[in-house]
């Protein structure tokens, strides 16, 4: 079993077994978490910092670990985050410990090996409701100080519940019955899931993963009124005008422990996660 595997099983199983549940009313369990990612993105040399803001009367943080560039880029900057809290009753595994665990190798690997743009490596906190959806959420805080520092984007990843597969015939379920003529009916894959206007960045990542990876991915950029399109922090990257598009296992139309108590370490299958990593960190180091 390679190094990044068992990271990211210490990682998930950490988060969602030792911490468990992170929701908004779990402030000790939110700080603690926010240490642990603080601590690790600092044991990789990123620099690392907080951003404190204010819900219902307490603070909440979110997290960042940047690695600066090994080339000279004309423009651009590049995010990639994951949110680190769950809902009310899961400790949250796939959702979303999953994308942090993933975030914190993608982060310990360009540390070691930078990519050529400087990278942003950003854990969020509310995600989840009531936050969800709101100004109140920890990326729209996150993409608010970017905009009104005039902080150049390339473009924002947000990894999205990346832990679960089945090769299950019938396992994967869609939007709309549509779909099940374009998409596999087995949740095998990987989803890189944007709006329109991100279409050129989500297709430039996902044919330098492609390239470098036999992890299958399907892909789609299209309008918010798709359920799912806009179900995580890419959102608010969208509203100040950044190309950002979601990584995904599309766990809620796929996972039967989606954001309920059975969403736990040992349902996740970190073979693929390992794959994950190493193919996406391969198609970001050339961006």
């Amino acid at each position: 079993m390679g190094e990044i595997r068992l990271n990211l099983i210490e990682i998930v199983n950490y988060l969602s077994e030792d911490i468990g549940q992170r929701s908004f009313i779990d402030i000790e369990n939110l700080n603690k978490t926010a240490e642990y990612i603080e601590n690790k993105f600092a044991s990789y040399g990123c620099l690392t910092k907080r951003q404190p803001f204010n819900y219902r009367n307490n603070v909440y943080y979110n997290i960042i670990g940047e690695v600066h560039r090994t080339k000279k880029i004309d423009r651009g900057i590049l995010v990639v985050g994951a949110h680190y809290d769950t809902v009310i009753g899961t400790p949250g595994a796939d959702d979303n410990a999953s994308g942090i665990a993933v975030l914190l190798e993608l982060a310990r690997l360009a540390a070691y090996e930078p990519f050529r743009r400087t990278t942003l490596f950003v854990a969020f906190c509310l995600e989840e409701p009531p936050a969800y959806m709101t100004k109140n959420m920890g990326s729209y805080v996150y993409a608010k100080s970017l905009k009104d520092s005039k902080t150049d984007i390339y473009g924002m990843i947000s990894l999205e519940m990346l832990g679960y597969y089945s090769d299950f015939k019938g396992s994967q379920y869609y939007p709309n019955p549509l779909f099940n003529y374009f998409y596999p009916d087995r949740g095998n894959f990987i989803a890189f899931v944007g709006n329109i206007s991100s279409l050129r960045f989500t297709k430039k990542v996902k044919d330098n993963f492609v390239d470098k990876s036999s992890l299958p991915v399907e892909s789609l950029n299209s309008v918010s009124i798709i359920p799912g399109v806009d179900f995580s922090d890419h959102r608010n990257f969208w509203k100040f005008g950044y190309p950002a598009f979601m990584i995904t296992d599309t766990g809620f139309y796929r996972n039967p422990n989606y954001h309920e108590a059975g969403d736990t370490a040992s349902t996740l299958n970190y073979e693929l996660m390992e794959e994950l990593v190493a193919g996406l960190y391969e198609a970001l180091k050339i961006l």
